[in-house]
């Protein structure tokens, strides 16, 4: 089926390079049809006259005139005269039908192999458009301990807030999230999603040790970066001293990767908790 969907291809690609390209196929059809318009009438006014002969003396009126229209001598006569450019014509249309069908290997039409490649059916799903929810807000509570202060100070006035970011991004850090807890048994916890310019340069001025991005520095800027960690008994842990904690993050930077976000763990100052999506162009913007 595949070879005769070819030479098809082929012949319907030849006819219409033939009246595209050649004036003088365009006027050989447009004379062809002019002429068999002609034997038709002929024909048909021939069978009003000879009605008393019969339908034979019809059918073989037409048979006689229909000879000339498609002689052989014509066409070849045409071939003679413009054989360089239905040569050049001939190769056009052939080679790449050829070429994709013999560089293309073994036939797929008629079944697809199955592949034995693992697929993560949650990713899958994510390219597939699937738009996850959110978690509910936790009590600020969670984020207020001295614990958490120590680890992150001021963490509890920042913004946690999805609709306050991008939505490309926030469904890739959502579908971490997801796998994080299916795959892994991890529950996570956003602690900074948007940033604003102020709170950017005021994190900055307590030194490097907290953030070396000054204003529209940061994706956090843009919605396209957030700060996460793990939830344990309903308690926030963000310490990497922690090997529990320690070892999520590594999960958690692997899962981030293969969504396309950046991990900020595998940087020189590294940030276990941070990912980003880096759009082209948006760090360009400002204020």
């Amino acid at each position: 089926m595949l070879l005769l969907a070819v030479v098809l291809y082929f012949l319907l690609a030849c006819a219409a390079c033939w009246l595209l390209f050649f004036p003088a196929g365009r006027s050989f059809v447009g004379d062809l049809v002019a002429r068999t318009d002609a034997s038709v009438r002929r024909a048909v006014t021939s069978m009003g006259r000879r009605r008393a002969t019969g339908a034979a003396a019809a059918s073989a009126a037409i048979t006689r005139a229909a000879p000339s229209f498609f002689s052989a001598g014509d066409i070849g006569s045409f071939m003679r005269r413009h054989a360089v450019l239905c040569i050049a014509g001939l190769l056009l249309v052939s080679v790449p039908p050829l070429v994709a069908f013999f560089a293309g290997g073994k036939i797929m039409l008629g079944g697809y192999d199955v592949s034995t490649r693992e697929v993560n059916t949650q990713v899958a799903e994510l390219l597939q458009g699937e738009q996850l929810v959110p978690p509910v807000a936790l009590p600020p509570a969670v984020f207020a301990s001295a614990a958490i202060e120590r680890e992150r100070p001021m963490l509890v006035s920042a913004s946690r807030n999805w609709d306050l970011m991008n939505q490309e991004y926030t469904q890739r850090l959502l579908m971490v999230f997801k796998i994080m807890k299916e795959q892994h048994g991890y529950d996570m916890a956003i602690l900074e999603g948007y940033r604003s310019p102020e709170r950017q340069n005021m994190l900055a001025g307590m030194g490097t040790n907290v953030t070396n991005a000054a204003a529209f520095q940061s994706w956090h800027q843009y919605g396209l970066a957030a700060d996460c960690a793990f939830l344990r008994d309903g308690k926030l842990v963000i310490s990497e001293k922690d090997p529990w904690a320690m070892r999520g993050y590594q999960l958690y930077g692997e899962v981030a990767e293969s969504v396309g976000l950046t991990w900020g763990g595998r940087w020189k100052m590294m940030d276990f908790g941070h990912t980003e999506l880096r759009l082209p162009g948006v760090m360009k913007r400002k204020g």
